[in-house]
């Protein structure tokens, strides 16, 4: 799995250099423009792999979820759980794989708490689609394959229990 990596930028960093990266025409257009050419999709891959790897861990799911957990990997968790901690998280907050490290959801929890941006994390997110592994998320992001990644925030959705089907 290669040595894990604790987030090299500060989470309120993380969140401003991604609304410089925002979709929008430009990058969209790039986009499209690298995806046509396999050399340069691989290299501006490889540029994202590297930066990405050396600032967060990143493993290179495709599916970017660093937006919504303090810009921390969850695929650094040795169980790659992206929905939160395991039941073996100690009172410490260290992990039961690496006891020696702490749980990559509680330093995404420290870190989205400090960046104001805690409700990032009562997100569910859909399974990693194993087919995207090694291609680039930020391609996905500008063409807008990843728009449904993680839930709505947890103030858009309705309570549980209210809704179709419930007999209202």
């Amino acid at each position: 799995m290669g040595a894990r990596v604790r987030p090299r930028l500060a989470a309120s960093a993380g969140y401003r250099l991604h609304r410089l990266l925002a979709s929008n025409a430009v990058f969209r257009g790039f986009a499209r423009w690298v995806e046509r050419r396999p050399r340069a999709y691989s290299w501006f891959a490889e540029g994202e792999r590297v930066a990405k790897e050396a600032l967060f861990g990143c493993r290179m799911c495709g599916q970017c979820a660093l937006p919504v957990t303090g810009y921390t990997c969850p695929m650094t968790c040795p169980k790659r759980l992206r929905n939160g901690p395991c039941g073996g998280v100690s009172p410490a907050g260290m992990c039961e794989v690496e006891p020696e490290l702490r749980c990559v959801w509680v330093v995404a929890f420290e870190r989205a708490e400090a960046a104001g941006r805690r409700a990032d994390l009562d997100r569910l997110h859909r399974p990693v689609d194993h087919r995207q592994r090694g291609r680039s998320s930020w391609v996905n992001y500008w063409r807008g394959r990843d728009a449904h990644l993680w839930s709505e925030p947890a103030a858009t959705r309705p309570p549980l229990g209210i809704g179709v089907g419930d007999g209202r």
